[in-house]
């Protein structure tokens, strides 16, 4: 894009600015979003008392773009400052913003540009922004600084990166547990809770992950990192880290990359595998939604029952199952709404930002650059597929059994990718016909892959340990 194309853009994101509401951050942001065909789209962002009803910028200037028809993108303009300011900083899109532009931009096209004025800007692709891929160069630079090296005259030196995964991975599995806390925050367990149901599907679409154990171990690889292999079926990253590390697998980086890819590859596989295992009339099924009643308590209750129980039942999920629903009471409790919040966002973004680049530690060229990654990657998808198949079969089998049928796609939306996958359920019954609502039915389910991938990945833990 030539300068000229660009500072009219800048423009444009000046111009929203002016109509940004802050009236308690008073620091206002405009954006400018370039469509492929040339439109300009403009954004601001917009406060609530509540915090949480809160829209940056840019996604203001996506929603108004894609309300609008609008798909394929180009660039985007983001200039921010305080009420009144004369002179401007940089201001980078948060992690929620930058999760919007992957959905529907090419890491390696869509251009960020970062405006201080008309003329003094930054220009990065949105691959660029991302911490894994740049952490991934910092470990294979020659002789780089952020892993240990051994200087002569001055000895060992710590490198950060290092640092980090020994002390925050390797050592503790501080960071993908640490993560769940945030995770656990955002989850609203409400449509699970007024349709129990749906824990079914959440437990029968973690079939991949006992089969890629299989085929993992028929294909040469040891018991130990096949078992780790598997759980990136469960689309949950930091499971998959987190699992991987205790099992000491050889793969840790490669896993890692696997769960996160496909977590990400959601829209594009799991289509592909509903209609592999679904008919027409089977995909326009149409379901009603009578929830019940969820009471305050039951829902404080729900986490720590939860907790108890798969303690009882696997010792191993308690790291991983108790951070997920010691976030969710903070959610639920209702007194705590400041460190709820805080969960949600500040503290996700920032264990997110973290792992991203801590985990590059484990990819560096000698470890990575291998045959094995592609096979790993290869059964990882397999493990994702035969996920969203075995839990599409078993609403299926249910079906045979129950008179008032179920919309087989619900079953794919019980793996871990919340929540994604939900949404890509809901679409594909749009798209068979115009009109038919299962949302609530496929988030329900969906929430439920989110414990379920938890207790799979304990429960694996617990079971291949016995034999190393």
């Amino acid at each position: 894009m030539n300068n000229e194309r660009i500072e009219t853009l800048i423009e444009e994101a000046f111009a929203a600015r002016k109509m940004a509401y802050t009236p308690y951050s008073h620091f206002q942001v405009g954006a400018a979003l370039l469509t492929e065909k040339g439109g300009i789209y403009r954004g601001c962002n917009i406060e609530n008392a509540a915090y949480t009803p809160t829209n940056c910028a840019e996604r203001t200037a996506f929603f108004k773009a894609v309300s609008e028809g609008e798909r394929s993108f180009t660039a985007i303009a983001v200039v921010g400052g305080p009420e009144g300011a004369s002179e401007f900083d940089w201001c980078a899109p948060c992690g929620v913003c930058r999760q919007v532009m992957k959905e529907f931009c090419q890491d390696d096209r869509f251009q960020i540009i970062l405006a201080r004025s008309v003329k003094e800007y930054k220009v990065y692709t949105l691959a660029e922004l991302l911490p894994m891929g740049f952490g991934a160069i910092m470990v294979n630079l020659p002789l780089s600084g952020v892993i240990n090296q051994v200087t002569e005259g001055i000895g060992e030196t710590q490198g950060i990166i290092q640092w980090l995964f020994e002390t925050t991975i390797s050592a503790s599995e501080a960071l993908p547990i640490l993560l769940f806390i945030g995770i656990g925050a955002m989850i609203d367990f409400g449509p699970l809770l007024s349709q129990p149901i749906m824990f079914l599907f959440g437990a029968a679409a973690q079939f991949g992950i006992f089969f890629a154990i299989c085929a993992a171990s028929l294909m040469g690889f040891e018991l130990r990192d096949a078992a780790s292999i598997g759980i990136i079926g469960a689309a949950d990253g930091p499971t998959s880290i987190l699992v991987s590390q205790i099992m000491h697998s050889n793969y840790v980086g490669a896993i890692a990359v696997a769960a996160y890819s496909y977590m990400a590859l959601v829209p594009i596989i799991q289509p592909f595998a509903i209609r592999l295992v679904t008919t027409k009339k089977e995909r326009r099924i149409h379901m009603t939604y009578s929830p019940k009643n969820v009471s305050k308590t039951t829902k404080i209750a729900f986490p720590i029952v939860v907790t108890i129980i798969v303690g009882l039942i696997s010792p191993a999920s308690v790291a991983l199952v108790g951070f997920l629903m010691f976030g969710n009471l903070i959610r639920e409790c209702g007194v705590l709404p400041a460190l709820s919040q805080t969960a949600q966002n500040e503290l996700a973004n920032l264990i997110t930002l973290l792992l991203g680049i801590t985990i590059s530690f484990s990819m560096r060229a000698d470890t990575f650059v291998r045959i094995d990654t592609l096979l790993i990657m290869g059964i990882g998808l397999i493990a994702f597929i035969f996920d969203t198949i075995g839990g599409v079969l078993f609403a299926k089998f249910m079906n045979l059994f129950l008179k008032t049928k179920i919309n087989p796609m619900i079953g794919a939306a019980g793996i871990s990718a919340f929540p994604m996958s939900s949404r890509v359920v809901q679409k594909l019954a749009m798209e068979e016909e115009k009109g038919n609502i299962i949302l609530m039915h496929a988030v329900g389910a969906n929430v439920s892959g989110q414990i379920a991938s938890v207790i799979a990945g304990g429960l694996v833990i617990k079971l291949v340990s016995q034999y190393l």
